[in-house]
């Protein structure tokens, strides 16, 4: 009986041993700590204050802010040898949907997708696509809405992630799956540069899209969060159709960052309605996981005061880490995450 006993109790611990493993599916990686290093606070803060300026004049669509806005991504992509995902260009021309024409059609300006990629070694057929729109309101009454946080915050975290995986790359240790960086237009409108990429004109397979990481507001604090704490980022989206991306970006966060990743924007009930209100929704829609990051909305939401120094650069580039390192696990793991 207690030879028995024992080899229950033995069998018993490998099993746990084995199911506990099972959970943690990361391992701590320091390549990923050393690149995601290279984002740093005083180099999106210096972006930012470009990307924000009144030169651009609040970005609106279509216009000559938008324009020179389109010309700054370019110029860094350029500059940092990133390549376009299509040949020689970096730009996807986005056609007015009809309720637009009239207004676009006002305009010799057309609005414009960004994209850049760093191709993947072993799974290039095989795409992450990291977005963030690259518009907002433009002027009105001859103000300046400048839109530091929305989505400015977003667009200079994606400038950040593009030149750590580039480093990367350089350095030899390139992405195993390809990393597309996507600036969208005309989200303010109604996400209508995401929507067409993925409902008309998609530049890599929706069906080779492993996952979309979407960041839209991520350079402030929630005025009216419950909890107090500043590190923290809200997570949208991350469950609903792949339970393994929730996953790993949980344990990505456990094992590097440990910022409160806070799900009370999740709920399918939320009054927010922000699941749908950003561009992964159009992702979503065609099944592919997604992950909206998103630190909430403020008094200077959709105001000519959302401006570069009320940013928390220490908390955007905390939160942009959090995102290179999600991206890194999806683009470098063995297996393709599943779909539930």
């Amino acid at each position: 009986m207690k030879t028995i006993k024992i080899t229950y109790i033995l069998s018993f611990l490998l099993f746990i041993s084995f199911t506990i493993q099972g959970f943690s599916q990361i391992k701590k990686d320091k390549k990923a700590i050393k690149y995601a290093k290279t984002i740093k606070a005083e180099e999106i803060k210096e972006k930012l204050y470009v990307y924000a300026s009144d030169e651009f004049e609040g970005r609106g669509t279509p216009s000559k802010g938008q324009e020179l806005a389109i010309k700054f991504l370019e110029n860094h992509y350029v500059s940092n040898n990133i390549s376009p995902l299509q040949k020689d260009n970096y730009f996807q021309v986005v056609p007015p949907p009809k309720r637009f024409e009239k207004l676009w059609g006002k305009s010799d300006i057309k609005p414009k997708n960004v994209i850049a990629y760093i191709e993947g070694d072993e799974h290039p057929d095989e795409y992450i696509i990291i977005t963030a729109h690259l518009d907002h309101v433009g002027m009105e009454d001859g103000e300046i809405f400048n839109g530091a946080d929305d989505d400015g915050s977003g667009t200079i975290a994606i400038l950040e992630i593009a030149e750590a995986f580039k480093e990367a790359s350089n350095k030899g240790h390139g992405p195993n799956r390809s990393i597309v960086f996507l600036h969208v237009t005309a989200e303010e409108m109604g996400l209508i540069g995401s929507r067409y990429y993925t409902d008309e004109n998609p530049l890599v397979p929706l069906e080779n899209t492993v996952a979309n990481l979407n960041i839209d507001m991520i350079g402030r604090t929630d005025p009216e969060r419950p909890k107090r704490n500043r590190e923290y980022i809200y997570i949208i989206g991350s469950d609903k159709i792949s339970q393994e991306l929730h996953d790993i970006n949980e344990e990505a966060n456990n094992l590097y960052l440990n910022i409160d990743l806070d799900y009370i924007f999740n709920a399918d009930d939320d009054p927010n309605r922000f699941y749908y209100r950003s561009d992964h929704y159009n992702f979503a829609k065609n099944g592919i996981p997604v992950i909206f990051y998103f630190s909430g909305t403020h008094e200077d939401y959709h105001q000519p005061t959302d401006t570069v120094e009320k940013i928390q650069y220490d908390l955007l580039e905390l939160r942009a880490r959090l995102i290179f390192h999600t991206a890194w696990e999806l683009a470098n793991r063995d297996d393709r995450i599943k779909i539930d």
